[in-house]
């Protein structure tokens, strides 16, 4: 893949410069990113369920390295550079934790067997990347072409943190209507589904008649929602830097370590009750941030959001969004401590009195 020109810089005018991404690198990380994806298939060529310990070891792995990656785009290519690394892999994990709420809900309204869920997850991160990798090819070449690329990337993002904030304020728990999905009435109308799981097989002879599995069905939906995770993320970090090659190191580090990342958020579910708020703030900032871009390209005396004040931003919004959810949490548990005890002493005087 040929370099990719980057349309602006850390600085504050907007000038062309190539990316970083030689042939050579480019190569070397597609296809080291294919043989994280070879390990994952054969870990989870078993299926089995995953402990917390297991998803904690892997996790780690996968955050130390991209955070090692990065060290080595900072030696070799200066600290600006390195600082929009770190800010897009920040911004990409960060959404890729929303996104995994989502496919929680999917994997509990489909009842997917625990033992089943690490290669479901392993092919909705596959999709994700494939699909995020065509987002990035055209994102590049359309900021390359069009100055307004910009203020389209800046409303979608504007446009979805009010979505999110609407999501996150929300008094109702979140389910998911299997049968109101698109992609599940579709795939009904063409072929029968079996009522129960059949191990790890997506499809199977019934009666007859090739069928699909409830596992079809469920990796059908993650796949589809890919798209929508898709539209989301290639705007954000685009709006970080624009060298297609960190774009797409960043997506690809950020959704390797979505499998073992799951079952650790799995087993923490609740401790982060106001990611949502957090998110919302994080992409409604980087939408204005692209807005004032497109603005400053026309008129000089817009100012312009350099990375690094980027980066201490979105590091502000999740450290307070991470306090106030563990306040929030401690207390949530202080007041069902005291309805707890309350009623185990009116119970107490209650029978006390017969």
């Amino acid at each position: 893949m040929p370099p990719v020109p980057a349309v602006f810089t850390t600085g504050h005018t907007a000038t062309a410069q190539e990316s970083i991404g030689t042939p050579e690198l480019w190569a070397i990380t597609i296809g080291a990113v294919l043989l994280l994806f070879a390990v994952d298939f054969v870990i989870t060529r078993k299926p089995h369920e995953v402990s917390m310990k297991e998803a904690v070891g892997w996790s780690s792995f996968y955050i130390a390295l991209p955070l090692t990656f990065g060290l080595y785009i900072w030696s070799e290519y200066g600290g600006d550079r390195g600082v929009e690394y770190y800010t897009g892999y920040l911004v990409e994990k960060s959404l890729s934790v929303d996104n995994l709420f989502v496919f929680m809900l999917l994997l509990t309204a489909f009842a997917v067997p625990k033992e089943l869920r690490q290669r479901v997850l392993l092919i909705g991160v596959a999709g994700a990347l494939i699909l995020r990798g065509i987002f990035i090819a055209a994102g590049a070449q359309l900021i390359d072409m069009f100055s307004w690329t910009f203020l389209l990337f800046g409303a979608i993002l504007l446009v979805t943190a009010v979505k999110v904030l609407r999501d996150a304020l929300s008094d109702g728990d979140q389910h998911v209507d299997i049968g109101a999905l698109r992609t599940v009435r579709l795939l009904r109308r063409f072929r029968p589904v079996t009522d129960d799981y059949r191990g790890p097989q997506m499809t199977v002879v019934e009666n007859g008649r090739r069928a699909l599995t409830p596992l079809a069905l469920v990796t059908v939906a993650i796949l589809g929602t890919d798209v929508v995770f898709a539209v989301d993320s290639v705007p954000a970090v685009f709006g970080i830097t624009g060298d297609a090659y960190l774009v797409f190191v960043t997506n690809a580090f950020a959704l390797l370590g979505l499998r073992a990342l799951y079952f650790v958020l799995e087993g923490l579910l609740g401790a982060l009750a106001h990611l949502g708020h957090g998110l919302a703030a994080i992409l409604a900032f980087i939408g204005v941030k692209l807005v004032l871009h497109w603005a400053h390209g026309i008129w000089e005396a817009v100012p312009v959001v350099p990375t690094l004040a980027s980066l201490a931003v979105i590091v502000g919004i999740l450290g307070v969004v991470t306090a106030t959810s563990l306040v929030a949490k401690r207390r949530e548990e202080a007041r069902r401590a005291v309805e707890a005890d309350a009623a185990a002493r009116r119970e107490a005087v209650e029978s006390e009195l017969s």
